[in-house]
């Protein structure tokens, strides 16, 4: 194997957007390049078709008696535009300041490479059974995972379940996440007229579309930042003291916050401080909004239709679907008189608590703190990963969420970048909680 890094650039170069079908090839030929790189390490691997993309299964069997970990990421990026907001190509890695900058560097190829890279590096000294499942699909929402996952429950079945696709807490702070938010995406279609109309021959005795959108969102959410769903906060789990003294003493700084992500003030929940909103509190967000004439200058028309997509971040003991038919029954009631509406769901997915008291998460705090010379903080996260819970729900096993990521890594967005520090310990890390996974399990 050549040095991580240089595999890591040419993984890089590989544009593996899922989402366009004119990617499909590149998509594919990333599965292969892990493929090669596996077999390589020493392990058997099966590219498994499916309805989309491939997943890549590969797995490495040192002992009947030892442990297995099986380790779980994604090879497939999002779409790199706007490109002109890209200082370097996206799919030309280049390296500058400590840090490499390409689609896909963080989320998720560096951070799912580094446990290839370890598992290569230890070679016939792998002290454990390993087994992988990249997958092709997380970025259009994983439509053929769980049917894999239930499909080959004995194929994959593991001591624990090794995650890295989530951020440390701040640079050089080894970070294990514990808790994920769910989610439920939902779109609202409107339609007031048959066609566009003058808004001088029509204005005033017409349904307005734009209107009828600007007044649903309104009632979905008040000005203080509660979410006006009937029955929307009834399953939702207080945050414990315990928790809120552990966030405390966190290196967490407000107005470094703000200034990171050019905002003027914060909003949220009254009550609340922006680590608790973030990771532990439900949210309606509306994430697109379109309606009437988007052109340069003006054009006096009344707009026929309109939408807005949102999306609800869940909290523990909140359901997506319960959450999903609460938010249509209350469209149906709040929909102006006069329109036809349509209400779209989209991919959700379950929140997650994970104990961290478990032998694999101590395992890994311990192989974090080893790499790092620091002690591992414990944080939820404000995104999600809606496999952690079929992983826990189909496979029984614990999950360890070891991310090597920054937030400030720029996922999904233009100039995504991983500090090359956080990519070498982040071979260092996977390494030692492969050799200290047996011996946590021991004490059990």
């Amino acid at each position: 194997m050549k040095d991580p890094l240089s595999e890591l650039i040419e993984f890089l170069r590989i544009p593996s957007i899922s989402a366009s079908p004119e990617h499909k090839e590149d998509v594919e030929k990333a599965a292969h390049w892990l493929d090669e790189r596996l077999r390589a390490a020493g392990f058997s691997v099966e590219v498994t078709p499916t309805s989309g993309h491939p997943i890549v299964y590969a797995e490495k069997k040192v002992g009947e008696d030892k442990p297995t970990v099986l380790i779980y990421g994604h090879y497939d990026v999002q779409p790199p535009e706007p490109l002109e907001l890209w200082n370097t190509l996206p799919f030309e890695p280049t390296i500058k300041d400590g840090k490499i900058y390409a689609r896909g560097a963080s989320d998720d190829k560096g951070q799912v490479f580094a446990h290839v890279a370890a598992v290569a590096q230890l070679a016939d000294e792998l002290p454990l059974n390993v087994k992988f499942v990249i997958e092709g699909e997380e970025e259009i929402g994983s439509p053929n995972l769980v049917p894999f996952v239930e499909a080959n429950r004995d194929k994959l079945a593991a001591d624990a379940v090794l995650i890295s696709d989530s951020p440390m807490f701040a640079p050089g702070l080894p970070t294990l996440t514990y808790g994920l938010r769910g989610l439920t995406y939902m779109e609202v279609r409107l339609r007031g007229l048959g066609r566009d109309v003058h808004s001088g021959a029509y204005g005033g005795a017409v349904p307005n579309a734009a209107h009828a959108a600007a007044w649903m969102i309104a009632k979905l959410k008040d000005e203080m930042g509660w979410v006006r769903i009937p029955g929307f906060y009834d399953d939702v789990e207080p945050i414990s003291p315990q928790e809120r003294e552990m966030w405390s003493r966190l290196p967490f700084d407000e107005e470094e916050y703000r200034r990171e992500i050019g905002a003027n003030d914060t909003s949220g929940e009254p009550g609340y401080g922006i680590l608790e909103r973030r990771w532990a509190r439900p949210t309606f967000d509306v994430n697109g909004i379109g309606s009437g004439y988007q052109g340069e200058g003006s054009k006096t028309v009344i707009p026929a239709e309109a939408f807005f997509k949102f999306s609800m971040r869940l909290v523990p003991h909140q359901d997506p679907d319960k959450i999903a038919d609460l938010t249509e029954d209350y469209l149906r009631k709040i929909v102006p008189a006069g329109y036809q509406m349509e209400v779209i769901r989209y991919h959700g997915g379950q929140p997650v608590l994970v104990p961290t008291d478990s032998p694999p998460m101590q395992a890994a705090a311990a192989a974090l703190a080893q790499a790092w010379g620091k002690e591992t903080v414990f944080t939820r996260e404000g995104g999600s990963i809606p496999i952690v819970y079929d992983f826990m729900r189909v496979l029984g096993a614990p999950v360890v969420l070891m991310g090597f990521g920054l937030e400030s890594d720029n996922l999904h967005a233009p100039n995504e970048k991983l500090d090359l520090i956080n990519f070498e310990k982040g071979i260092e890390a996977s390494k030692n909680f492969m050799h200290l996974l047996p011996e946590y399990l021991k004490g059990e």
